[in-house]
């Protein structure tokens, strides 16, 4: 269970296929606290560490993950986003997050805003994923407010302390994220179909 606040960035430092599962190397200064086993929530897909080595740690993804999230794009020198799973009796600064990346989603506009950013995001909305307006949304792993909430398309508005310690300062138009939608929000949209 994570919070959607992001700790600090990694660096991919080496990415290696394995039959069917990728080994992610990543370099970040909080290696040094992990230990193997440990979730990590990587541009929001929880990943568990397998090997860590001076500052650099390991983590592996499975086809499902490869499959339902960006990690396939990955390349050496990204940078992701960072989160440990949250401790019990800490607080939830951001909002329910499960580390289960749903769909992805697509940048398509980014617009500055007297001091902060606006970008707007597309996604398939046959995968039956809604937003609502001023909801919670889970972008790269950072807990976000939408706006503009439309049938396949909302905006976040960004501020700079979120520009600049996430990976939102490396997105262009086209960049593909990876969207968790509101747990709640997923339960009431599942009990809905299930009256029909």
């Amino acid at each position: 269970m994570f919070t959607g606040i992001i700790e600090t960035l990694g660096i991919i430092k080496e990415i290696e296929k394995d039959q069917e599962n990728l080994h992610v190397t990543v370099e970040s200064d909080i290696t040094h606290e992990l230990k193997v086993d440990q979730s990590v929530a990587h541009n929001g897909i929880c990943l568990t560490v397998v090997k860590i080595e001076n500052k650099n740690y390991t983590v592996t993804a499975i086809k499902e993950t490869i499959d339902k999230t960006s990690i396939g794009n990955w390349k050496v020198g990204d940078v992701v986003n960072l989160e440990r799973a949250m401790k019990l009796g800490d607080r939830l600064d951001g909002h329910i997050v499960q580390g289960h990346v749903d769909q992805i989603g697509t940048c398509t506009n980014i617009k500055e805003a007297n001091g902060s950013w606006v970008f707007t995001f597309e996604y398939d909305a046959s995968l039956n994923n809604i937003t609502i307006e001023k909801g919670s949304i889970t972008i790269n792993g950072t807990s976000l407010t939408v706006v503009n909430s439309g049938l396949n398309t909302f905006s976040v508005a960004i501020i700079p302390y979120t520009f600049e310690h996430t990976n939102f300062n490396t997105f262009k138009i086209g960049t593909k994220v990876n969207l968790e939608f509101d747990v709640i929000g997923k339960y009431v949209s599942r009990l809905n179909e299930l009256r029909k």
